[in-house]
């Protein structure tokens, strides 16, 4: 064989050495993408559920609409208070009809209900410690009557939110280690093809430092092309879940897709990076006669 033929060959085989690399590094950095949008989008839907979770004020009976708005305008300014919607008797008895398909208040000749108020919390403020003095505290105010909360339902909430945490933390780190091996093993392949270029170096009086920069030149190009594509897969994904659903948006927010986004890059070049790192000292290390066993 020609020696043109014999570089044609090297340089193909190169070309589809770095080929690979960048898919096989892509595929890991979706799955590592992936955790890390789940991993966000679980604890902004975390926060939406638990906003949504009302504590209902029922006022005494004899309270006026002016005197149960001002206990509203107090707790409003609470900086616990996300919003709040007073319900007066007209209101309350108005939606029990509609929801009953009868009026409560033609059989019993008086409506039966009094006022109350819908308060949603900040999500940080919607688990037990913190329900517990805001409670108290509302309990308080002049007029207030009963303070309720669905105390199981959120309960549940905040349980199932542990366990969602705890698997996504295992899952990211198995993860990691996993796709470290494999992104280790598929540099090593490279640079094992290349060991005798850095003996020759090595030998001809090239310090280390000079002997790894293309490496890891090359290597930080890889680690990008990698990230963007698997930036640009995810992408995709998340536009088909916009699609067949807009209101995911609620919690797949701008800042989601950022994080997402640059941990991904952040991932595709430290990994890149740090296995050839490892992989060319491996070989800078060994001996002349040890290379020729290896």
């Amino acid at each position: 064989m020609s020696t043109r033929n014999k570089k044609k060959k090297n340089s193909t085989g190169g070309k589809l050495q770095v080929v690979t690399l960048c898919i096989s590094t892509s595929l890991v950095l979706i799955l590592l993408g992936m955790v890390v949008f789940t991993g966000l989008t679980a604890r902004n839907l975390s926060a939406y559920v638990k906003e949504n979770l009302a504590i209902t004020v029922m006022f005494d009976d004899n309270v006026t609409d002016r005197e149960a708005a001002v206990v509203c305008r107090k707790l409003q300014t609470k900086p616990y208070v996300t919003h709040l919607e007073y319900i007066t008797r007209e209101q309350a008895l108005k939606e029990q009809t509609a929801a009953l398909g009868t009026d409560p208040s033609e059989f019993l000749g008086m409506n039966p209900f009094v006022p109350s108020a819908e308060v949603n919390l900040r999500a940080d403020c919607a688990n037990s410690d913190s329900l517990k003095w805001i409670l108290k505290e509302i309990r308080k105010y002049n007029n207030v009557a009963e303070v309720n909360y669905q105390k199981d339902l959120m309960e549940s909430v905040n349980s199932n939110i542990r366990k969602v945490t705890i698997v996504l933390l295992i899952l990211a780190c198995l993860l990691t280690f996993i796709s470290f091996s494999l992104i280790n093993n598929m540099v090593r392949l490279g640079v094992y093809a290349r060991r005798f270029t850095i003996n020759t170096m090595k030998l001809v009086g090239a310090s280390w430092s000079f002997i790894r920069r293309p490496f890891i030149s090359m290597a930080v190009v890889e680690g990008l092309l990698a990230a963007f594509v698997a930036d640009a897969v995810l992408a995709a994904g998340v536009y088909a879940l916009y699609a067949y659903e807009p209101e995911i948006m609620a919690v797949v927010t701008w800042d989601v897709l950022a994080i997402t986004g640059a941990a991904v890059l952040v991932f595709g070049l430290l990994l890149s990076v740090i296995c050839v790192y490892i992989s060319v000292n491996r070989y800078l290390g060994m001996s002349t006669r040890r290379l020729y066993r290896v």
